[in-house]
């Protein structure tokens, strides 16, 4: 027969087995974690932080079957990623995104899924801010500074690629200063190339550097398959800081300009014309005021070509584009040189820009 004291002690026994077991269990995935490389531990410590401000953005709109049907339905038109911007509500993602749909709903790690408006767009730098309910608590990513990028430093990229939610792919800044087209046919400058693994849905995702700070907005990929290849485009976060704030203020970025419509640069090369033509100059604009010219008619309904710009200060016009980027990022009432040619001539003569409508 055991005496109590016996009992009690085999009672200890069986318990301290157990727990003996739950600590070596503790101490192994302790281990583990040591043995992680500390590249491995950022990896997951960026991943942890960013993830819950990370969206997944679906776009819809409603279809009719035909004009005289009443019978309308709602269709999805498409999907990619956004982020937080603010903590009032607003998610920043790529203009190509949204620019089907009429109806937006946004989703977040936790499985939160918000009704969300379009707040504004523009097509030139491809982005886009959406809206959420401004009581969700959503948290923003710390905003980094891409003027201080390297050629080989380590960068994140978090995005749903073909619709898998939440997908963490890393790389490298593979170069810098690249140029990508828009939506709008212009060019987009200063673009962040990246060998991080970027698929359609990953678009408008955030590009983060090793701190979790927004470098990019994952934009484009380069390969006719439309499936990563390793070169993968990010439009620059300083290019997102002069935009968002505009779109969210004006719904629209407010851009400077001569007051003139110009006439399609495939005219001016079927011609031999170097620069761009001048179509039109609108009344009480600054190129009226100016003096500039557009396109002159003759008595018999001939059309003649006016005044041809070909450059501003120093910087060459030869297309539509060169002249874009020649005015982006001034603002109306900023002066400049605008050089020209009539008759064969080149002039110059100096204008204040304005806004543009």
């Amino acid at each position: 027969m055991r005496t109590p004291a016996k009992i009690l002690m085999l009672t200890i026994v069986a318990w301290m087995g157990p727990l003996s077991a739950v600590v070596g269990a503790q101490d192994v995935l302790a281990d583990e974690q040591e043995f992680l490389l500390a590249s491995e531990r950022n990896t997951i410590d960026v991943f942890d932080r960013a993830s819950g401000s990370v969206a997944y953005i679906t776009t819809s709109a409603t279809r009719r079957s035909s004009v005289w049907s009443r019978n309308a339905m709602e269709v999805p038109v498409g999907s990619g990623s956004g982020f937080v911007w603010d903590r009032l509500g607003h998610v920043v993602t790529n203009f190509h995104v949204i620019a089907e749909g009429t109806n937006y709903q946004v989703t977040f790690a936790d499985g939160a899924s918000y009704d969300a408006q379009l707040v504004g767009a523009d097509r030139y730098k491809d982005l886009a801010v959406l809206r959420v309910d401004p009581d969700a608590g959503l948290e923003p990513l710390p905003i980094g500074d891409s003027r201080a990028l390297k050629v080989g430093q380590k960068v994140i990229a978090i995005g749903n690629p073909f619709g898998l939610d939440y997908t963490l792919t890393t790389g490298v800044i593979s170069a810098l200063g690249r140029e990508i087209r828009s939506i709008a046919g212009t060019t987009i400058n200063h673009v962040i190339q990246t060998d991080a693994s970027i698929n359609p849905g990953n678009s408008g995702g955030p590009l983060l550097d090793s701190q979790g700070r927004l470098i990019g907005v994952n934009t484009a990929i380069h390969g006719a398959t439309g499936a990563s290849v390793g070169i993968g485009f990010a439009v620059p976060v300083e290019t997102v800081k002069r935009t968002v704030p505009q779109l969210i203020k004006y719904g629209e970025v407010k851009r400077a300009g001569l007051g003139v419509e110009l006439v399609s640069d495939n005219v001016a090369r079927q011609r031999g014309i170097r620069g761009v033509i001048i179509g039109d100059v609108q009344r009480d604009s600054a190129a009226a005021r100016a003096g500039l010219e557009g396109l002159r008619q003759d008595r018999r309904g001939r059309m003649f070509v006016g005044d041809i710009i070909v450059g501003i200060g120093d910087q060459d016009i030869n297309s539509y584009d060169d002249l874009y980027q020649a005015l982006d990022g001034r603002r109306p009432g900023d002066a400049v040189i605008v050089r020209y040619v009539r008759d064969r001539q080149e002039k110059t003569v100096k204008l204040e820009l304005q806004a543009l409508n």
